[in-house]
């Protein structure tokens, strides 16, 4: 039995119901709520979304719908965050200085609109206010998603939890589990498939430039063939170990050095050679998904982008369901356009929204969500899966990551279990060996033990997570009446 949330939304704010709704059911569907809307001031409910928090229907809890702002929402601005019982959540400009929630006449009375600032932040309103940088990655440089900390926070499934505190105090009874058999929070990795095979005269000049002249042994075992990158095994076994299983996301399209030094960077290698096919038997056959690495430029073609999944697909012989960006290199200005291609391609899910500087979730969720689409107005049908971090988030990109990785790394994962979310996380195919790649494979390996240890962690494949999701998400709507644009 799926708890059922009773609520109504003013009527005033008719213009933008379709994004007030789309938010709702977002964050209900997180929390494991169905929800039932009734007409405003006809009977009794939960929640009262309003303009006017003087004349609203009874109702135990009333949330100050800022029409202004969904009016413009452009115009927003995050300055910072506050605490509302234990959950860091976003501060906008003209938020009250706390804008701490006050009990009046039984009812709880929010000042601020939590609503408003998940949809601005879900469907990617704050990250425009900052400049686009080559492969159209964000510069976040002095602000406070960066300056506090708020990416490692995720703003918007923080709001869910709030609100689902709010609902246990007034007597309502904990919503379905977000993942199966007790787990409190799901766990997987997608590796991205670069350079599994070494250019021998390319790749020492690589290595030297990370690691100077202490690479230059390293660099002598790649000429001699004694080093390599070919670490599909290495993976498996590591994750077999913890009883985890991933993902490994393959660029279907092969590119060259020559394109490479003009500026399109797809890797080299033949997903139709029959190592390569060989591969993909082993991998699927011992429970391993196979996804697509989107080339560099598959965002602006859509029949070449269906081609490069189609090949894959050819190659592994099997449906691939999910995706990955290379570079993360969605439409620079228009992110949700390259959204909307999933869809029309047929993907279950997509993996591509994250910052490439910046370590934490780029849409500030770590629950799964159907993003939006500002112009058709309505939700993506394919499932998008937050990524938290890649690991040269903590080595190529440490500057703008200052810390201790530990310690970063350990309020990921503090994040992820207090919110209940999906720790998805980016390990390239190539960095295992120590040699090559100091302290990489060990991050990750650390990172898996410690959620193994920790305990109520639901490890297996991406794929395998957005079905879930899918389902449960398909299961509360179908218990679910109103919220409808």
């Amino acid at each position: 039995m799926i708890p059922t949330v009773y609520l109504a939304i003013d009527p005033s704010l008719t213009a933008h119901r379709a994004e007030i709704t789309y938010t709702w059911r977002t964050l209900l569907t997180g929390m494991g709520y169905s929800w039932c809307e009734r007409a405003w001031g006809e009977e009794p409910v939960i929640i009262a979304y309003t303009t006017n928090p003087a004349d609203t229907p009874p109702a135990a809890m009333v949330i100050n719908a800022r029409i202004e702002r969904w009016c413009a929402p452009a115009q927003a601005h995050l300055i910072g965050s506050k605490q509302w019982h234990g959950y860091t959540l976003p501060r906008l400009a003209d938020d009250q200085s706390t804008g701490q929630p006050i009990i009046a006449n039984g009812c709880l009375y929010v000042p601020d609109d939590p609503i408003f600032a998940a949809f601005w932040l879900l469907s990617g309103y704050e990250e425009e206010q900052y400049p686009v940088l080559k492969h159209g990655y964000r510069d976040l440089s002095g602000t406070p998603m960066l300056e506090e900390g708020l990416l490692r926070r995720a703003l918007v499934s923080a709001i869910g939890c709030w609100l689902d505190k709010q609902l246990h105090q007034f007597g309502l009874p904990p919503g379905i589990p977000r993942w199966p058999n007790g787990a409190q929070l799901a766990a997987t990795c997608g590796h991205d498939v670069d350079y599994p095979e070494v250019v021998r005269w390319l790749e020492p000049l690589r290595i030297i430039g990370r690691q100077g002249l202490r690479g230059l042994g390293a660099a002598l075992d790649i000429i001699g063939g004694r080093r390599h990158h070919w670490h599909f095994h290495s993976w498996m076994d590591l994750e077999e170990r913890i009883g985890a299983r991933s993902a490994f996301y393959f660029v279907a399209r092969k590119g060259s050095l020559r394109e490479y030094a003009t500026g399109l960077p797809d890797p080299f290698y033949d997903v139709q050679a029959p190592h390569f096919r060989a591969l993909f038997r082993e991998l699927s056959n011992a429970g391993w998904e196979i996804g697509l690495h989107a080339s560099y430029r598959a965002y602006s073609d859509r029949t070449l982008f269906a081609a490069e999944r189609a090949r894959l697909a050819a190659a592994s012989d099997q449906p691939i369901e999910g995706n990955r960006h290379h570079y993360w290199h969605l439409d620079p200005q228009q992110p949700e356009q390259t959204l909307l291609l999933h869809e029309q391609i047929g993907f279950c899910y997509d993996a591509s929204l994250a910052h490439n500087r910046y370590l934490g979730w780029r849409r500030s969720s770590v629950w799964p969500f159907f993003p939006w689409h500002r112009t058709l107005r309505r939700p993506i049908r394919t499932l998008q899966l937050p990524t938290g971090w890649m690991d040269d988030h903590l080595f190529g990109q440490k500057r703008f990551n200052p810390g201790d990785p530990h310690t970063l790394l350990t309020e990921l994962r503090e994040t992820v279990t207090q919110q209940g979310g999906l720790l998805l996380i980016d390990v390239h195919d190539y960095v295992y060996d120590d040699r090559l790649f100091s302290g990489w494979a060990a991050t990750y390996r650390e990172l898996w033990e410690t959620l193994a240890a920790q305990g109520r962690v639901w490890f297996t494949t991406p794929a395998a997570i957005a079905h879930h999701w899918i389902r449960r998400a398909t299961q509360i709507e179908a218990a679910s009446t109103g919220l409808n644009g």
